[in-house]
């Protein structure tokens, strides 16, 4: 029998719509556009007496999902999803009407995330200029190095510059795939060096120390070398999409006064006299009779001082204290906060902190950014999922978590902030150490919010006394689902 449901969120373009297989297909949805806000205790009273719940998550490629959930017996979900005319959630403003033409994925790998509200408003131009400023240079550069091939002797003996050419363009395909890489890693990975500058500057040496096994294994393999060479050129690129923009963010740690310029400018200095004692040092160790008697040598003095380089990249790293709070920092500091009542400061924090470690193997495990398909298979009934949801009607994110053993999942609702990934991480772990596996899930959750908003002014208080920076938070919310209505009918 057809049914209407009149739900109170913003009018949305139904441009396509489909189910999931498996799903219950709804009769019929009519959206109303006139739905008026409310508060939290609103938000609670909705969810009483009622029998069937409707969810609206937007996700970050522009679309919106609905779920409708009946029955009070395991949870059937009709599901449809739809274009939203509203697609400012994780993709970019649709008003910049000299981008309006590129495709949302392109725009995502090409610029920064939130633009152009992230940026200055002459960010777009700049970069609009300095796209053909740097292709002519790079032609510039392809000419050239044909000029340097020939006066080394390629193509000389031929009357011709023939071969000269083809060794240029051989040499700049090499710098090309190397290119590739740093353009993926820009394009893909940009978002993550704000938060751990110190960890991507480390796997850009791991990275750059896996190129140069290439470049010293061509004289093995003398008939790959231009194969070998541009693995090697390319593995380096990688490593140099990391570093420089990981560097960039510990220069402007560096910058207190707000002279980045002239930090960069003496940080500069600082690298040309290394370079130079370097290049020195290597002719001197090139000369000794063993090292030009022996590739093994060779190899074997490389592996050694290489080792060596690593280890003091480690150590300098080791020594930079931020005062910002990333996720990492954070785990630190709220584990200290539940199980001592304090935090350390920010140079102890920094000294504690494990610089390689990957957030996928930290305990307890955390998934931030679930969708709402993947928090409802957590529970087992529309009566819990209507249960969770009440619970959380004044926070901005909703947190379930997993047994035997322990895993979180976070999901976050429209307008949640850094604050709101600093205060779901916090319960998490007031969850994770106070769990027992006897006690019922939800009355945990409900004594965690009550310890939660008891002590959270205090942590963020000890943050302040201790030196951090909260006005800066280095937790991103995920976008790519927000919930952003739940009404029941």
């Amino acid at each position: 029998m057809p049914y209407a449901l009149q739900l109170s969120f913003p009018a949305f373009a139904l441009a396509h719509s489909r189910s999931r297989a498996g799903l219950i297909l709804c009769s019929s949805l009519q959206s109303n556009t006139h739905g008026e806000e409310e508060d939290g205790d609103g938000e609670k009273k909705r969810f009483q007496g009622q029998s069937k719940l409707v969810l609206v998550e937007r996700c970050g490629n522009g679309t919106a999902k609905r779920y409708v959930m009946e029955e009070d017996s395991r949870v059937p979900i009709i599901l449809e999803e739809f274009e939203s005319t509203d697609r400012g959630l994780g993709s970019l403003s649709l008003s910049n009407k000299e981008l309006s033409w590129l495709p949302d994925s392109v725009k995502d790998f090409i610029l920064p995330a939130g633009f152009p509200g992230t940026v200055s408003d002459d960010y777009l131009e700049y970069m609009l200029f300095q796209l053909p400023t740097n292709v002519t240079g790079w032609i510039c550069h392809t000419l050239v190095t044909s000029s340097l091939l020939k006066a080394v002797g390629v193509g000389s003996f031929s009357g011709s510059t023939a071969a000269a050419t083809a060794a240029a363009i051989r040499w700049v395909s090499k710098d090309g795939l190397g290119a590739i890489g740093r353009l993926f890693i820009g394009g893909r990975f940009g978002n993550l060096f704000d938060d751990d500058p110190k960890q991507w500057r480390m796997y850009a040496d791991f990275i750059g120390s896996a190129g140069s096994i290439f470049d010293l294994s061509t004289p093995l393999f003398p008939s790959y070398f231009l194969a070998l060479a541009s693995l090697g050129n390319l593995t380096k690129a990688v490593a140099k999409g990391l570093k420089d923009p990981s560097f960039r963010v510990i220069q402007n740690h560096f910058a207190v006064s707000g002279n980045l310029g002239e930090v960069a400018a003496k940080e500069e200095v600082w690298e040309v006299v290394a370079q130079l004692l370097g290049l020195a040092l290597g002719v001197l160790v090139l000369d000794t009779p063993d090292i030009q008697a022996s590739y093994t040598m060779l190899v074997s003095t490389w592996l050694s001082i290489r080792l060596f380089h690593l280890w003091l990249r480690y150590q300098s790293l080791s020594v930079l204290r931020f005062n910002t709070i990333n996720l990492k920092r954070a785990r630190i500091l709220v584990k200290s906060h539940i199980l001592k009542s304090t935090v350390p400061g920010y140079v102890d924090c920094n000294r504690e902190e494990d610089i390689l470690a990957w957030q996928r193997f930290s305990k307890p495990q955390i998934n931030f950014g679930v969708s709402l398909e993947e928090m409802i298979a957590q529970e087992e009934s529309i009566s819990s999922v209507k249960a969770l949801l009440e619970l959380y009607a004044r926070e901005k994110y909703v947190l379930s978590f997993q047994r035997p053993g322990f895993r979180a999942f976070v999901s976050f609702k429209v307008g949640a902030t850094s604050l709101s990934v600093l205060r779901s991480l916090w319960q998490t772990y007031w969850v994770y150490e106070n769990c027992r596996d006897s006690c019922d899930s939800l009355d945990q959750l409900r004594q965690s919010l009550v310890e939660l908003e008891n002590k959270f002014g205090d942590f963020v208080k000890q943050l302040e006394e201790a030196g951090w920076d909260v006005n800066q938070l280095k937790l991103k919310v995920p976008s790519q689902f927000l919930i952003e209505e739940a009404v029941q009918q």
